[in-house]
């Protein structure tokens, strides 16, 4: 259908994503309702993909299996999310972004980056005219988001069961994948989204493996500002006297899933190093974030 804007359509889903993400901005600030913040921002990726390979036309067989695969993922965690929230009643993320239009912007500002980063792999893809044969990192990307995905699903599934019984009212939740990991979604999301820059490599060629900036902008996203280290922070506040919560932390990878009995005999340096038990994540005198 020729090009639109450019040919790698990055501009138009630059345009598109600033104003999807501006409609749901200004329902927040007027109304003051952000019920509909997550859903945005998931949705977002579903259009991005849609429109990129609606405009090119093409559908060779590796633009109609990425662009699936993420309506899957943007579809299953709006719905997710947005039936969460309707249930819980208020989100607390905005509790101080209110009455502040300032922040609030930001944060619509940094949901937009986020969806249009994140989507580069599929934009360029869906845009490209090569359509070299199905390969191994194409097989490899696929079973990676199928993994995550899975595991992304399931956490957020028995975190929700888990925080709707009334008996667990004031507990963290450390059954299922969260007993392995304080973090099972995100390394679920962080997985499947690498999983679909290497199935985007056959594809990419010289300055387009610079959507390689997707996954590392998700990755350090959730390990460093939004994700993780906002968790970790409001968890230690909450629980952080109980000797027991205390266990589960010391023996509990913070992302990568292991046995709490592998993970709590491991050195600490080897857990810096090589499990991502950051600092941040334990922040205070001889790094004990709970004593």
């Amino acid at each position: 259908m020729g090009t639109v804007l450019d040919s790698h359509f990055l501009a138009l889903t630059a345009l598109v994503t600033v104003g999807y993400q501006l409609v749901f901005f200004i329902i927040t600030a007027l109304l003051r309702f952000d019920k509909v913040t997550d859903f945005a921002g998931s949705t977002n990726f579903v259009i991005i993909a849609v429109l990129t390979a609606a405009l090119k036309g093409t559908w060779h067989f590796r633009q109609v299996v990425l662009t699936v695969l993420v309506i899957v993922w943007g579809l299953r965690l709006a719905v997710f999310l947005l039936m969460r929230i309707l249930n819980w009643g208020e989100d607390k993320r905005f509790d101080e972004m209110r009455s502040n239009l300032g922040k609030l912007a930001v944060f619509w500002i940094f949901q937009a980056v986020w969806a249009w980063t994140v989507s580069l792999p599929v934009t360029i893809v869906n845009a490209s005219d090569r359509n070299p044969s199905i390969e191994a990192r194409d097989i490899i990307g696929w079973i990676m988001w199928v993994v995550g995905l899975s595991v992304e699903a399931i956490a957020d599934q028995q975190k929700l069961t888990f925080k709707n019984s009334p008996s667990n009212k004031g507990k963290w939740c450390n059954v299922g994948l969260w007993s392995y990991t304080r973090h099972p979604n995100y390394f679920g999301e962080i997985l499947l989204w690498w999983g679909v820059f290497v199935a985007s490599a056959p594809v990419l060629s010289g300055a387009e493996w610079l959507v390689i900036l997707g996954p590392i902008f998700l990755t350090l996203l959730l390990l460093f500002v939004s994700g993780i280290p906002l968790l970790e922070s409001s968890a230690d506040k909450r629980f952080g006297r109980s000797e027991e919560y205390r266990t589960y932390k010391n023996t509990t990878s913070p992302l990568i899933p292991l046995p709490p009995v592998v993970y709590g005999a491991l050195p600490d340096w080897f857990k810096v190093a090589f499990l991502l038990e950051l600092p941040l994540y334990n922040p205070g005198p001889e790094r004990d974030p709970v004593s």
